[in-house]
């Protein structure tokens, strides 16, 4: 039997070729998208487009509200997203505890599957600055993990895996493109629209075309005009 892994997937690049990894690997995916309250839904649509693609055993959004917190321009619309190239420190795209509750509703359903491994896209070279995408943070979640659980109580060790944080974005392309990732499927811009059209101006969108002028590729980005 195929072992079982919880995949979380954005819709975005990075989760995209995240979840290509894992069944490279041979894992049976169980992706798990969510409604957060972000500006736009494109990214789910996105992600049932990726699912379909690629493969996946089940796929769920959950729904969780953290534009009642606001605090990130994603879930305030109050809060202009930045359009003027990535800057040093933590940028106001970044939301409040997102990837820790993301991750602990992986946790959970992994529990309930009798799967012992999550897959997260999160990457610390070419991204913005969030601490939530260190290797340290993954390292002390995975810690967490197994203390909190049933499953790692009674020595079945569960491991959070992050196949990209050390990759540039050039890197997480070529790979994605290597396994069979269409990445016109995907949506990375912190604003699209509502049909999935990116800005081409977000720190998010300038990531990404420099990743595929880096990789050498042909970014497949539908842009607005």
């Amino acid at each position: 039997m195929m072992k079982k892994a919880v995949v979380l997937l954005s819709g975005g690049l990075d989760s995209a070729t995240c979840l290509a990894i894992a069944r490279n690997q041979g894992f049976e995916a169980y992706c798990l998208s969510f409604n957060y309250g972000q500006r736009h839904c494109a990214e789910l649509v996105a992600a049932d487009r990726v699912v379909k693609a690629l493969g996946a055993a089940q796929h769920r959004v959950l729904n969780f509200g953290l534009a009642q917190f606001g605090g990130s321009a994603l879930t305030d619309t109050n809060i202009a997203v930045p359009i003027d190239g990535v800057q040093p420190g933590i940028p106001v795209t970044y939301v409040p505890a997102r990837n820790t509750i993301m991750l602990s509703l992986a946790l959970a359903w992994a529990e309930v599957l009798g799967s012992r491994d999550i897959f997260v896209g999160v990457n610390a070279v070419d991204y913005s600055g969030y601490p939530d995408c260190r290797p340290g943070y993954i390292a002390a979640f995975e810690t967490m993990a197994n203390l909190a659980t049933k499953a790692g109580v009674e020595g079945h060790k569960l491991s959070i895996h992050a196949p990209l944080i050390d990759l540039s974005k050039a890197d997480i392309i070529r790979t994605g493109a290597a396994l069979g990732v269409d990445y016109s499927l995907t949506v990375s811009c912190y604003q699209a629209d509502e049909l999935g059209r990116a800005c081409g101006v977000c720190d998010s969108c300038r990531l990404r075309a420099e990743g595929f002028a880096a990789a050498g590729l042909t970014d497949p980005t539908l842009y607005r005009a």
